[in-house]
């Protein structure tokens, strides 16, 4: 391969790992990986200035821009770090530093925090604005959502801060936050979060604050800017902040020397291991804010600080067999099973391999020692192969199964998707008990039973899919071991309460692929009715805000199916929920029929939620971008400037909050 093809395929595959991580929250290799491609085209560019591109992923910082968001410029750019992985390239930068300002210095060392990054803006001691760093130079308002975390001071504490101040800062999602959450989404088979950093970007992306205060985020600060500010100390700026409120982390220290830094080094990176949350590495700064305006910045980063990133936990073992389980919406999932081995403070025995593309790419061989990693992700990942260990008996190799490990019905793999999956729905024992253990669930029917019991429940034959279970007597029950007369009375109680469920958590219940909580509220705030939603064409279902085609194939799918509009009619004659509640409906009109409305800004009277609410009782429609088919913009303060501007040029009626809810009123 040429210069040229070279570097444009490391551009284009730097693009992709770009949009994996800072996009969809779903990184496919490792930081040390993408740094050190994103070094390898540093250097073929700079040997090769003729191939120069401004567009080229070394001039520019990865974005985690959302459209669902308003954008807002930063006051000061939000650079990313240089990272280093060894302790000579720490000393390089002592020593590059030590040169540039020839005069004494002091170096600050911090934790670097695994989460989303925030700035967050003060007036006068109140909390106006925060904003995701975004592609360094603007990001996301998510105010609505940081409010919700209660370690971030709505309104500071004395009366010695600034007038008006930036502080920046790491969103972070506790271990055991985590853990939780990580749980109720597998109860669910929903695809669980690869770490707590994932987990932190998706739930500050959340359109709805109410599910962001329900994850308990936490924000840890360890940056202060603007014109005015305390001390020309970094360290010390942090100290004076903590006393306003902000959770400053007490970890941080001043270093007067390499060895300084390099002990602090050794020691949380065996430390950190006992935190609450998750780190990946160490940061250095200096700590004079004018020894830190002399050394400046690269295009990319500040001159007066590093990063250090720690080694993500590896350990080798044999890979003994792969299995495959299948879940309740068909996914067939590949399992590694491996020789036990210590990792992380826990033994590993089983690791997944995801898909078959991941399979195939590692070349996997039964009886390889396999390389395993837990860089703060719940699930253990093998991330390579020890090729030279391999003896000549050679095993054999690992491929993807073409037929369903339960029931022996060929898979299938949907165009553009990673997974295979069994199409069985009806006969496959797995996908029938997962149905029934996802509609038992407390986010959807709150039966009050577990996945113990509805697998004793299958194997007595006495539930074959959801509607079985209102069929039930007392005296079924006690027949099966570990059953006696009150576990009976409860479990008749608790099915009778689920029939006040509401109509959106029954839709949630029946488990149709792709029909979240989400998209169970949206459907069933367009349909009114399970009749409505089995009637409904898949042009009416993607006229739906956020309904896209994938969603309402799958839902014309589920009802094109006998078996499906049978077992909906028993749920429906066994008492169940299949319209939207006589209240619910009597608060809504079609005032605002027909309409769509780009909400842009910040509001006083109402939030952007209880607005979109709104819109849609009203029967308008939530539109995220400004287009011909725009009827009204509702505007606050603060409306994004592309916006204004594409409003002038098509024409669209620009309202404020007052002649919204006028245009209700009448």
């Amino acid at each position: 391969m040429g210069v040229e093809a070279n570097i444009k395929a490391l551009r284009d595959e730097l693009e992709q790992h770009n949009y994996n991580y800072y996009v969809l929250s779903t990184p496919t290799i490792s930081d040390r990986e993408f740094d050190e491609k994103m070094k390898e085209l540093q250097a073929l560019e700079e040997a090769n200035p003729e191939f120069a591109d401004p567009h080229s992923p070394t001039q520019r910082v990865g974005s985690d821009l959302s459209k669902e968001f308003e954008q807002v410029v930063h006051q000061y750019p939000m650079l990313s770090l240089g990272n280093t992985y060894s302790e000579d390239e720490i000393r390089d930068f002592y020593e590059r530093t030590e040169r540039a300002l020839n005069e004494p210095f002091e170096i600050v060392a911090e934790l670097k925090y695994d989460g989303t990054s925030i700035s967050l803006i003060y007036e006068n001691g109140r909390l106006v604005r925060a904003v995701t760093r975004g592609d360094g130079t603007r990001g996301d308002d998510v105010t609505a959502n940081v409010k919700t975390i209660r370690s971030v001071p709505l309104k500071l504490r004395g009366d010695n801060y600034p007038a008006n101040f930036e502080i920046r800062g790491e969103i972070l999602l506790p271990w055991a936050e985590f853990d939780r959450l990580n749980k109720e989404r597998e109860e669910q088979e929903e695809p669980l979060f690869a770490n707590p950093r994932n987990a932190a970007s998706g739930t500050l992306k959340q359109q709805n604050p109410a599910i962001v205060a329900s994850r308990k985020l936490d924000a840890y600060f360890y940056y202060l800017l603007g014109e005015v500010l305390p001390a020309d100390g970094h360290y010390e700026n942090l100290q004076i902040a903590r006393t306003w409120g902000f959770k400053i982390p007490d970890v941080i220290r001043k270093c007067g020397s390499l060895q300084d830094i390099f002990d602090y080094i050794a020691y949380w990176d065996a430390e950190r291991k006992n935190l609450p949350v998750a780190t990946d590495g160490i940061v250095l700064k200096v700590n004079s804010l004018r020894q830190q305006k002399n050394l400046g910045f690269t295009a990319k980063s500040p001159r007066w600080a590093i990063a250090y990133k720690f080694q993500a936990e590896r350990a080798v073992t044999r890979l003994n067999s792969v299995s495959f389980q299948v879940g309740r919406t068909g996914a067939v999932t590949p399992v590694a099973n491996l020789e036990p081995v210590l990792l992380a403070g826990t033994t590993v025995k089983r690791a997944s391999l995801h898909n078959a593309d991941i399979i195939e790419g590692l070349d996997l061989h039964l009886g390889d020692n396999v390389y395993v990693e837990k860089g703060g992700e719940i699930i253990p990942k093998i991330v390579g192969v020890d090729i030279d260990s391999r003896s000549m008996l050679l095993g054999a190799k690992v491929t993807f199964i073409k037929s369903c490990p339960e029931c022996g019905t060929p898979l299938y793999r949907p165009e553009g998707e990673a997974a295979h999956y069994c199409p069985n729905e009806s006969g496959c024992p797995p996908q029938i008990k997962g149905r029934i253990e996802h509609f038992v669930t407390r986010r959807a029917m709150n039966i009050n039973i577990g996945p113990e019991t509805v697998e004793d429940l299958f194997n007595a034959g006495l539930v074959k899919n959801v509607a079985d279970l209102y069929t039930l007597e007392i005296p079924d029950l006690l027949r099966l071991e570990r059953w006696a007369e009150k576990s009976a009375r409860n479990l008749m109680t608790s099915l009778e309460e689920s029939k006040q469920v509401p109509f959106e958590r029954v839709l949630f219940g029946l488990g149709i692929r792709y029909v979240g909580e989400t998209v169970a509220k949206r459907l069933a705030s367009a349909f009114h009715s399970m009749k409505q939603l089995e009637e409904a064409s898949l042009e009416t279902l993607t006229e739906v805000d956020e309904i896209g085609e994938r969603i309402a194939r799958s839902v014309v799918d589920y009802f094109a199916d006998e078996e499906n509009r049978t077992l909906v009619a028993r749920l429906e004659e066994y008492g169940l929920q299949m319209t939207v509640a006589e209240e619910v409906l009597a608060n809504r009109s079609d005032k605002l029929k027909g309409l769509s409305i780009v909400i842009s800004g910040t509001f006083t009277l109402h939030s952007r939620d209880e607005y979109k609410a709104m819109i849609e009782q009203h029967g308008g429609k939530n539109s995220g971008s400004v287009s011909g088919k725009t009827d009204y913009i509702l505007a606050g303060e603060n409306m994004g400037p592309a916006k204004l501007e594409k409003a002038a040029k098509l024409g669209v009626k620009i309202i404020n909050e007052n002649e919204f809810l006028n245009m209700l009123a009448e």
